[in-house]
């Protein structure tokens, strides 16, 4: 039920390993989905593609993240988090290192779905674990910590790491190996150290709650914060697959310098997931949401107007990125979670990133690629700002701040 306090008394050596491999966990899934974006002017060129193949590309990945959070879920209330989680990272570490044998698109698109599917089985599970984990005065920030790995690795490290490769590798499909290895360590490591709470033991047997996709759908803040998700994904997404097209075909500007204006992008995103959630465990979480959406949709304002100059594109973007990154930790994390009870929690955090993942991680970088091929690249600061500002739309007028901060159940302490 809502409302109840969580016990204080939370081990904090568990803690802090729980938190931190289940935040490497999700730097792996930035990791591997991202690291094509950099990578794609040069495979475009030896595999003959072009903007709308790039956004079929980020699409099927999306959609199949989108699908399995739906229905990974539901099993993970059901069966655990860690029966969910291992098999999860093991797939899509091992599809990663697929995709440097794809051939074209097809092979590419099917390779990229697949693992969608297993990255979308990691997310809503590994979120619900790491508040879990948590000590209830520290969920906004660990959330955001182990959030904010996706663009720490996956968009700011990732150019450096795709760009550094290529330099030392003899191609981009070994690019794709080697950044499929940590992904299985961790693997091995989430084995040895997640625990179940006591009131999550895995159930692999007894017919599933024949109420719950009922009650979920019941439940407003779930429609407002996947509607939320739609936008905040959609300006994420379309930035993160077109913005290297956009800065070395718009704007002329080199693999290198690319990779550094792409890697302040990722370090704003990064940085916001920690702040913002951090801050909201003070002073609330539509405040900061609000906040952190007029902000990033001034800011992009400013992107179409500004030339090849990577200083202003850096900090504009950094500013952008840190805020609606922030927003969406938020959003999916403790808005979330402090609206379900506690039987339903990872079955409505996983609607909430499946459909918004399906609509912003799917259907918008294919509407992006397809206008991007059309009408020019240059539509695609445009795209991200009427998503941002829709989102500043929800949250101000349909979001509304949850009744308690730490709605946890005491039965959930991890044993």
């Amino acid at each position: 039920m809502r409302g109840e306090p969580r016990l204080e008394s939370v081990d904090a050596g568990y803690e802090a390993k729980a938190v931190t491999l289940l935040a490497i966990g999700f730097g792996m899934v930035g990791l591997d989905r991202f690291i094509i974006n950099p990578l794609f002017p040069v495979m475009r060129e030896e595999l003959g593609l072009n903007y709308q193949d790039l956004g079929l590309i980020s699409a099927v990945l999306a959609l199949g993240w989108g699908v399995a959070s739906v229905f990974s879920g539901r099993l993970a209330d059901r069966w655990g988090r860690k029966r969910v989680l291992v098999p999860a990272i093991v797939a899509f570490s091992l599809l990663v290192g697929l995709s440097g044998l794809a051939a074209g698109l097809a092979s590419l698109l099917l390779i990229r779905g697949l693992m969608g599917l297993a990255e979308g089985a990691f997310v809503p599970a590994s979120i619900v674990a790491t508040i879990e984990a948590s000590k209830p005065s520290r969920v906004g920030l660990n959330v955001g910590l182990q959030q904010m790995t996706a663009p720490l690795v996956g968009s700011f490290l990732g150019p450096l790491i795709a760009v550094g490769l290529l330099k030392v590798l003899p191609s981009w499909h070994w690019v794709f190996v080697v950044v499929a290895i940590p992904g299985l360590v961790v693997a091995l490591l989430l084995v040895l150290v997640l625990r179940e709470p006591r009131h999550r033991a895995p159930k692999p047997s007894g017919p599933p709650t024949r109420n719950s996709w009922h009650d979920v759908l019941g439940i407003r803040a779930v429609w407002v914060n996947t509607l939320s998700m739609c936008c905040f994904l959609t300006c994420l997404m379309v930035l993160a697959a077109f913005m290297p097209s956009y800065l070395t075909d718009q704007l002329k500007l080199g693999l290198d310098t690319m990779s550094i204006v792409l890697a302040s992008l990722g370090a704003g995103g990064c940085l916001g997931m920690i702040v913002a959630p951090a801050i909201s465990d003070i002073v609330g979480r539509k405040t900061v949401m609000l906040a952190a959406l007029v902000i990033a949709t001034i800011a992009l304002s400013f992107v179409p107007t500004r030339g090849p100059n990577p200083v202003e594109l850096s900090v504009l973007l950094f500013i952008a990125v840190f805020m609606v990154t922030g927003a969406l930790a938020i959003n999916v994390g403790p808005m979330t979670h402090d609206a379900l009870p506690q039987h339903l929690v990872t079955t409505g955090t996983g609607m909430v990133v499946g459909i918004g993942e399906i609509f912003g991680g799917a259907f918008a970088p294919t509407l992006a690629g397809f206008l991007a091929q059309h009408l020019g690249i240059s539509i695609v600061p445009w795209i991200a700002i009427v998503a941002s500002a829709v989102g500043l739309l929800v949250v101000a007028f349909a979001a509304q701040e949850p009744d308690s901060r730490t709605n946890f159940e005491e039965e959930g302490a991890v044993t």
